[in-house]
């Protein structure tokens, strides 16, 4: 009876124990999420010189105020021909209405995810909901999937949403928040006429009058001139079209030449414009370039090369072959143009001011580096040489950040050499955390250099830069640049004829595409890559290789649910680690056999396997793989009956999934642990994990279990 007694007490202390460690996880979630969701503002900084367009925003203000918010979000249209200053007004109106839409600004200029002329939506959506506070391990693969999970963060919410340069409706439409209380800016060219089904007010941006372009002018430039010249003031912002793109150029043009006067000037770009039949925009672009230094003018005719709207001065200093301070001088002097816009994470240049510099390398490449008289290192530099450069800082820092965040792994590529004096200076990463974020911040930039660099016959660089490419997909599925760099990549190493970067930019390519159900795709690749392996020397690194295609033929086959190609691809693969003495790789095979076998329903087989994968890992210090290979065993052992043999694994695996930050998974460990509870009969506690594992989900952004809204 004591001892009865004495189980009780203990059973009930136990049950206290669990309660307040549940108590403690729903804190845990409700503090982390009050933590990491700020309210989010994705708006730059206003412009200094901002000028007029009342009319247009009296019509947006009363389209807001008399919106009877029934029917999805008001959608306002502004339509212009490009530098007519759309952007500038979209995100002013969005400045002095933020007030009204407490749950935040966002913003995305399509351009920026615009491939050959189209964009990818589910990344457009993607962009969004990473802005609402969802971290990319939690978005789902497809549009269907990642737009059903933006109408669930946004339902009710009050939010302004901007949309730089769209060219269809059918862009648009997917990126719409659900509430009918929100308001989405979007900038085009031209109408949007398959906007079909929403709330949509078009209002047309004309371009600026006379009197609001001189002021404009007036505000950049603070010159007594404008009004003791108003005629030629009038010819020239009538010659700029009343464009606020070329009205910056033009007044830092007449900035630089204060010593003439205003009337001189429009003379002079008159005479160019006789005698060159350009409008007076160009000649306006045309002068300023003019009276660039060598090196201004060599980096404004090589910026168009540049493979990421944001310009940095280290990638810079590589691509003229400069030192830092050189290339941040010509920087300063493109700025002090009006050529460049300054920012205070780098530069950006307007399209119509990158579309002149386009003009000018063409016209004047060969002859302005041929008689160049700076003396400067480089100056006379080829532009491929220069394109090189760049690909390979680019290429360079990469595969720096990729051995801080993922470690030593199989690569195929050289270790990039130390950088020289004039190889542009390398970035200082503080660790892990920043080679991740730097990879992730300068995935345009990384993206265009693989483009860039197989355009350029540089495919060493192309394929070798795809691999920390990989390293950046694990976390960030961006499918559709991933599955065009690895496609470039295979391009690549096939134009190069590498038999190894052949094989593995296959395999590489394989799984964005099975992720994306693109199954036939990516069998062709793997079964490819695998044919391939056949013709690898006998070294540890080619056998190591071949293992590797092996497994991603058992990756492949387990994805599609072929257990048995699945067991064949792994047990091949852990052949070739056992034969050349690899103990990770007979690990991880050993892991991935478990799973198959879990999968197929063989739980004594996944047990058997799963413990010693998990003992294998501990004994190696692989502290993450012991963590999973000890929750796939607990799920084993539930399923094979020995529940109380998984409680300690899944809870284990619960503390390790916490310490490093992975929130999907602590959900598939807390509805593991869940299904557990319900077998052991402790009905409350399987509720709870229950409770928590959905909390999570919802404060992630994930979808329903259902998949609802």
């Amino acid at each position: 009876m004591a001892e009865e007694t004495h189980n009780s007490v203990s059973g009930q202390a136990d049950l206290v124990v669990q309660a307040g460690r549940i108590g403690e996880l729903h804190q845990h979630i409700h503090t982390t999420a009050a933590a990491e969701h700020p309210v989010p503002y994705q708006l730059p900084p206003e412009l200094a010189h901002f000028e007029n367009r009342h009319a247009e925003q009296e019509c947006i203000r009363c389209a807001v105020d008399e919106r009877p918010g029934r029917a999805g979000p008001l959608t306002v249209v502004l339509t212009g021909i490009a530098g007519i200053g759309k952007t500038a007004l979209g995100f002013h109106v969005a400045r002095g209405l933020a007030d009204r839409y407490p749950d935040g600004v966002l913003s995305l200029d399509l351009d920026d995810l615009r491939r050959d002329g189209a964009v990818d939506v589910a990344d457009a959506v993607g962009g969004l909901l990473t802005g609402l506070n969802v971290r990319p391990e939690w978005l789902e693969r497809s549009l269907a999937g990642r737009t059903r999970q933006l109408w669930t963060r946004t339902r009710d919410k009050r939010l302004i949403v901007v949309i730089d340069n769209a060219r269809f409706g059918s862009e648009v439409l997917p990126l719409l928040p659900a509430s009918p209380h929100s308001l989405v800016i979007v900038t085009s060219q031209g109408p949007l006429y398959d906007l079909d089904g929403t709330a949509a007010v078009e209002i047309a941006v004309p371009p600026l009058a006379a009197d609001d372009a001189v002021r404009m002018l007036a505000a950049i430039v603070d010159d007594p001139r404008l009004t003791a010249e108003p005629d030629a003031a009038a010819a020239l912002v009538q010659g700029c079209g009343g464009l606020p793109a070329a009205l910056t150029v033009a007044g830092q043009w007449v900035r630089k030449y204060r010593r003439k006067s205003l009337s001189r000037l429009v003379v002079e770009l008159t005479g160019e414009l006789h005698r060159k039949g350009i409008p007076m925009v160009e000649a306006v672009w045309d002068a300023s370039y003019a009276g660039l230094g060598p090196e201004a003018a060599r980096l404004y005719r090589l910026l168009p090369l540049y493979p990421a709207p944001l310009v940095e001065p280290e990638p810079v200093a590589a691509l003229l072959g400069l030192h830092l301070d050189g290339a941040l001088d010509a920087l300063a002097e493109l700025e002090s143009a009006g050529l460049l816009e300054g920012r205070d994470e780098g530069f950006r240049m307007h399209d119509l001011v990158r579309g002149h510099a386009e003009r000018r390398a063409r016209q004047d490449t060969d002859a302005t580096d041929a008689t160049s008289a700076s003396g400067a290192v480089g100056a006379t530099r080829d532009p491929l040489v220069a394109r090189t450069a760049l690909v390979r800082w680019f290429r360079r820092q990469a595969a720096r950040a990729d051995l801080l965040a993922a470690g030593p792994r199989m690569t195929l590529a050289a270790p990039p050499a130390p950088a020289g004096p004039l190889d542009g200076p390398d970035v200082d990463f503080a660790g892990k955390a920043a080679a991740l974020r730097w990879l992730d911040d300068h995935r345009a930039a990384l993206y265009g250099c693989v483009r860039l660099a197989f355009a350029s016959g540089l495919d060493e660089d192309a394929w070798a830069l795809c691999e920390p490419l990989w390293t950046h997909f694990l976390d960030h599925p961006h499918y559709a640049d991933v599955i065009d760099a690895f496609r470039t990549g295979v391009a690549a190493a096939d134009r190069s004829e590498h038999l190894g970067a052949r094989i593995r930019m296959r395999c590489q390519l394989a799984r964005p595409l099975w992720e994306q159900g693109r199954y036939a795709e990516a069998d062709e690749q793997v079964r490819r890559a695998v044919a391939a392996s056949e013709h690898l020397g006998t070294d540890a690194g080619d056998r190591r290789l071949r293992a590797s295609a092996l497994e991603f033929g058992g990756l492949l086959a387990a994805e599609a649910g072929d257990w048995p190609g699945a067991v064949a691809g792994f047990e091949a693969s852990r052949a070739i680690h056992a034969a050349i003495g690899n103990a990770y790789g007979v690990l991880l095979q050993t892991y991935l056999l478990g799973k198959a076998a879990l999968g197929s329903g063989d739980a004594e087989a996944a047990v058997r396997l799963l413990s010693e994968a998990h003992e294998a890992a501990r004994e190696q210090h692989r502290e993450r793989l012991s963590a999973r290979a000890g929750f796939e065993l607990g799920r084993a052992l539930r399923l094979a009956g020995r529940t109380t043999e998984a409680e300690p694994l899944m809870t284990a695996a619960l503390a390790a999934a916490r310490r490093r930050g992975s929130g999907t998974d602590e959900k598939r460990i807390l509805d593991e642990l869940s299904a557990l509870m319900k077998g052991l009969g402790r009905m409350r506690e399987a509720g709870e994990y229950g409770a928590a594992a959905r909390n999570l989900a919802e404060q992630a952004g994930a979808l329903p279990a259902d998949g609802g809204a």
